[in-house]
């Protein structure tokens, strides 16, 4: 990492020179975001996940952020059943990468704080102060029911109690008694703490009011998605809202699906391939059926279908290298100060993105410049 950079307010763990920060999403996930049953689809392999997490590391990208899954969606290819538990897959690639950040994602009901003080830490030590942390409070019913236990209401009041928890047992020198809605500890200790102080870089991803409210009060940075790009600076303005509110400063992510290739023509119509042609129906059939019990917008999810096969959601970027570089600058310029790519196969796909995509931003000066061979 650039020593000496100030990073944006609520940044501080991607300490890169680049204005835009860039990611790998899902990266742990068989599938990554997508709902497609082609060949080439991603198999999340231990090795392919070392190989693509080492070539966006060297192409001096930001940050790896994996999703939390526990049950898979079902259909032709098990949707995301095969996922790696996100503490030890960010340990394993904190020890083969060496400036990227990355990050753990945990769901809050299933996982006690003091454990997870005690792994991230662990994982920031690894990784020599490059651990993140993603905080959610999950939404499928199904998943949780497998623990025994339901989804809450008052799930982000519990995360605000969980990560108070984890940063007072960081920053104490004493035990930590906590007499809580949710936790009640008695002389409770975490050693060691992180490098990072006070702790490593926190986001989430969240939608609702309950959500970005707690995001904008405990996380350095929230994600969001939108429909259409002119949509795109009224979330930014909405989350830096509630962040003044609570006299903090966030940074404000999103998310995007990429086909990259040489021609319009070309990645259109390998976007309409896995995901029309080779969707997987069932599987999709059934996550935005879970989507709808957990309040979202059915008229979107139903609108949306090819871009939920396509990226679970996010914003499909579908195109040439100019195409894709112009619409990343488009999104730096609502506000959003990162995006989190996903692609079909990240290790076939991730070498072009970099070689063609990011030189285009560091043309704009979205990215510092990197010397290539």
């Amino acid at each position: 990492m650039t020593d000496g950079f100030a990073p944006a307010p609520g940044l501080q763990a991607l300490r890169s020179p680049h204005a835009l920060k860039l990611g790998v999403f899902s990266l742990n996930a068989d599938g990554g975001l997508a709902f497609t049953d082609v060949p080439e689809r991603w198999a999340a392999t231990w090795d392919d996940n070392v190989a693509a997490a080492e070539i966006a590391d060297r192409a001096g990208l930001d940050f790896l952020l994996p999703i939390a899954r526990w049950r898979g969606f079902g259909g032709t290819m098990k949707t995301r059943e095969h996922s790696f538990e996100t503490f030890t897959w960010a340990a394993g690639l904190a020890a083969s990468t060496k400036n990227i950040t990355i990050f753990t994602t945990v769901h809050v009901p299933l996982m006690h704080p003091l454990y997870a003080a005690k792994a991230l830490a662990t994982v920031d030590h690894i990784s020599h102060g490059r651990a993140g942390l993603n905080i959610v409070c999950g939404w499928n019913p199904d998943e949780f029911a497998m623990f025994g236990t339901g989804l809450s209401e008052r799930g982000y009041a519990q995360a605000a109690e969980w990560i108070d928890i984890v940063e007072r047992v960081y920053g104490a020198t004493l035990p930590v008694d906590f007499d809580g809605e949710f936790y009640q500890l008695h002389q409770a200790v975490s050693r060691p703490s992180s490098v990072q102080k006070p702790r490593p870089v926190t986001m989430n991803a969240a939608f609702g009011p309950a959500g970005r409210d707690f995001a904008a009060a405990h996380c350095d940075c929230l994600f969001t998605s939108f429909g259409v790009m002119a949509d795109g600076p009224r979330h930014v303005l909405d989350i830096q809202a509630r962040a003044a509110k609570a006299d903090r400063a966030i940074g404000v992510f999103t998310i995007g699906h990429v086909v990259c290739r040489p021609s319009q023509d070309e990645a259109e119509a390998y976007y309409h391939r896995y995901t029309v042609e080779h969707a997987d129906d069932a599987a999709l059939d059934y996550h935005i059926e879970q989507k709808m019990k957990a309040g979202g917008d059915n008229k979107e999810l139903a609108q949306y279908r090819q871009r939920f096969a396509g990226g679970t959601g996010s914003y499909p970027l579908v195109g040439t290298p100019a195409k894709i570089a112009a619409d990343l600058a488009t999104m730096h310029a609502q506000g959003y100060q990162g995006i989190a790519l996903s692609f079909v196969n990240y290790k076939d796909e991730l070498p072009y993105f970099c070689e063609t995509v990011v030189p285009l931003l560091e043309a704009q000066k979205l990215r510092v410049a990197m010397s290539r061979p």
